[in-house]
């Protein structure tokens, strides 16, 4: 099957939509499909293009999948699959915010167009485009029409809905008009998929068919992220010893991350002796989140680090913490929750009961009401005093992860809806071990 992949996040980006609809790539790719990647040069979580590629060029690459080391990955016997990936120009800012971020996703949208329309010749069965950017969901359904491809929209994040509810965008009149656009843009995919329950029921409220929706979970490799029996190395390079409770926050530092609430803790909580928080992560509001903890002993700071360090960094924790506004808090599932609980990591998240974070994790963490510092404080002081407590949390964590979050189940299920869509019965399950090689290719 050719499936054309639209977004404006990819790999190698480590963190966020970018990781997973690379992960989807290579996986897609190594069951023997064709794919190819209309996509912007890597710029997330840092907010600046990578220094290896351009953000003011169209380029071309290929990423060969070759008998390997990746262990759950695979192609069918005989086949050499490849990943086409064509790059677009792209205005990325220094500080993402209101406008200036609109600015940013309609720069791709515009520049994406005739690389996209290209492949109209190629042709796919299924343009599968990614929100965030709801931008680029005009030039999906354009295409697909004209290839006779199945379109399909998947939603990682309710960018319309988070742009006015985070308050980047107040004006009613312009809410009306996106959000009645928006429902008819819905309308006209053949598939709307999205990542949790609670994003499924609210596609329900924009008028998508029920029968039309699917739920695709972001998921995690539960044999890379797994509980370390050793004390993480971090620990020795940040000087914190073996009976430190680390309280770890690492991830994406954005308006609607809540980020407020980890300083507010971190201040309340200097005189605490045994306890550190480590905060690790990009985004535009980490100026002014460094700039608020500087000078705490308490709190230490690192970079965003390589995909083959994250398993050390998530077991750096003893809890992980998991703020986000209540705006937001049923617009979208954070990305970073399933390397978290495959850490086997006690957590303390901020949401509301009858959210979808909260169900995930009764019984499997600790859930207190958005921007309540007094809440949050007192979890983080049980969980330091009670190492059992942190133990059985994060055991029942991992134990979920294992469970509902495994990659392979998750995009096996998938693979066999895109094939369903495209009225196209499944191959045999037989596979070998595949990896990765990227060649750069002329424009």
């Amino acid at each position: 099957m050719r499936i054309l992949i639209y977004g404006i996040n990819f790999h190698p980006e480590p963190t966020g939509t970018g990781k997973y609809t690379g992960d989807m790539a290579h996986w897609l790719a190594g069951r023997g499909h064709d794919v190819r990647v209309v996509t912007a040069p890597p710029s997330y979580p840092h907010w600046r293009v990578l220094p290896e590629y351009s953000a003011w060029k169209y380029s071309r690459e290929c990423f060969h999948l070759q008998n390997g080391n990746e262990k759950t990955s695979g192609v069918r016997h005989g086949q050499a699959p490849t990943i086409e990936i064509f790059r677009c120009p792209i205005w990325v800012p220094e500080n993402p915010n209101g406008a200036k971020r609109l600015l940013h996703l309609a720069s791709f949208g515009l520049s994406s167009v005739p690389p996209l329309i290209r492949q109209v010749d190629w042709p796919p069965d299924v343009v599968l485009v990614v929100e965030p950017t709801f931008f680029c969901a005009l030039q999906a359904l354009l295409v697909a029409r004209w290839s006779g491809a199945k379109a399909w929209l998947h939603i990682q994040d309710f960018e319309v809905d988070a742009a006015f509810e985070l308050g980047d965008l107040s004006s009613s009149r312009l809410r009306d008009w996106a959000l009645t656009m928006e429902r008819r843009i819905l309308s006209l995919f053949d598939r709307v998929s999205t990542i949790s329950n609670r994003m499924v029921d609210r596609l329900h409220s924009k008028g998508v068919d029920p029968d039309r929706c699917i739920l695709f979970p972001n998921w995690v490799d539960t044999d890379e992220i797994y509980p370390l029996a050793e004390p993480s190395l971090f620990r020795r390079e940040l000087g914190i010893t073996d009976s430190t409770v680390v309280a770890l926050y690492a991830g994406s530092m954005g308006k609607k991350h809540g980020l407020d609430l980890l300083v507010d803790a971190a201040i309340r909580l200097s005189s605490c002796p045994n306890l550190r928080f480590v905060f690790c992560g990009k985004g535009p509001e980490e100026q002014n989140f460094v700039d608020r903890v500087k000078g705490l002993a308490n709190v230490s700071l690192l970079p965003v680090q390589p995909a083959e360090r994250l398993n050390d960094l998530l077991n750096l924790a003893d809890i992980h913490l998991l703020p986000q506004l209540s705006d937001a808090a049923d617009l979208l599932m954070p990305s970073k929750l399933t390397g978290m609980m495959a850490s086997g990591r006690a957590i303390v998240a901020t949401a509301y009961p009858g959210t979808e974070l909260f169900s995930v994790l009764e019984g499997r963490g600790i859930v207190t009401p958005p921007r309540d510092v007094d809440a949050f404080v007192s979890a983080l002081l049980r969980l330091v005093e009670k190492s059992s407590v942190r133990d059985q949390l994060g055991q029942e964590a991992r134990k979920y992860a294992v469970s509902n979050l495994n990659r392979d189940e998750i995009l096996r299920r998938f693979e066999g809806s895109v094939l369903n869509t495209c009225g196209i019965f499944s191959f045999d399950e037989g596979v070998v071990p595949c990896a990765t090689q990227r060649e750069k290719l002329p424009v």
